[in-house]
């Protein structure tokens, strides 16, 4: 099984909102959650009690789409972390290796997906961002011997500094030019553009319809091993990528026992919806 390593602040936890979007429901996309693969749902990064739809679905639903093979997510970012907090001497770096190397015991490790910046698009850090982000990801690939890791990075959003908690982002366009020119510049590294991406009402985290869009960026500039400085053509199919699939038996029992976990159906309707899953298997 493939794998990928998330990290980066809240816009790569996903702050999206759940029910903006069908859900992604697929068995060969696992998530590590306690040291297990399991199927993953959203929110995947469970950084805080707000986490949503992150990039990470769709980026894993094109992936099966074109492979038909297990993807593994490995989500390790942090809502409102900047920079120095990424520091490799830091909590959240080493935290990120070791879910990496852990995962690395049973997956084989294809790559890297980060986004950040939001915290740092202010106050001159713009000046100090590319050499930070060289020391991370040059340690990263050393700790984690893989010295060509590819590494996917996103670019911030264009709403940013107008609005609510995103107007603070005043220096998003300098960032944007760092990330750019650290991809011209570094080996298998390669910009994802957030152009013509929308926020949730706050005006800092990607609403969730952009989220998808993000998603098959990422996976367009993993699989295409190139940056990608413009929309996709046809993206608008992004929040629809997995709903037209036939769930397989199990998809359908976690399916019904997540709506029963949450109120939304009662013990006997949980049954009657599990016999007749079962009884479809059995056709």
């Amino acid at each position: 099984m493939k794998s990928f390593l998330m990290i980066g602040q809240s816009n790569m936890a996903g702050r999206g909102f759940v029910q903006d979007v069908p859900p992604i429901y697929n068995e060969q996309i696992k998530m590590l959650r306690n040291g297990r693969w399991q199927m993953a749902d959203e929110p995947i990064n469970y950084d805080r009690s707000v986490s949503g739809v992150s990039l990470a679905s769709s980026f894993a639903a094109a992936w099966w789409n074109q492979h038909q093979e297990e993807i593994g997510l490995i989500p390790c970012a942090e809502g409102g972390s900047s920079m120095d907090e990424w520091a490799i001497d830091g909590i959240l770096y080493r935290h990120a290796i070791r879910e990496a190397q852990f995962a690395m015991e049973t997956s084989e490790l294809a790559g890297i997906l980060w986004h950040q910046g939001e915290s740092d698009s202010f106050g001159g850090k713009y000046q100090e961002y590319y050499q930070k982000l060289l020391t991370i990801f040059t340690q990263l690939r050393k700790d984690l011997n893989a010295p060509n890791l590819p590494i996917i990075i996103g670019g911030l959003g264009d709403y940013l500094g107008q609005s609510g908690f995103g107007a603070m982002c005043t220096e998003y366009k300098e960032i944007n030019e760092v990330l750019r020119r650290f991809a011209l510049n570094e080996e298998n590294c390669y910009f994802v553009t957030a152009e013509n991406l929308t926020a949730n009402p706050d005006g800092i985290h990607i609403n969730a319809i952009s989220q998808r869009k993000f998603g098959l960026r990422y996976f367009a500039a993993f699989d295409q091993m190139q940056d990608i400085l413009i929309p996709l053509e046809n993206e608008e199919r992004a929040p629809k990528i997995d709903e037209n699939r036939e769930r397989t038996i199990n998809e359908k029992i976690y399916m019904i026992s997540y709506d029963f976990a949450l109120g939304k159906i009662d013990y006997e309707d949980f049954i009657a919806k599990f016999q007749v899953i079962q009884a479809s298997a059995e056709a």
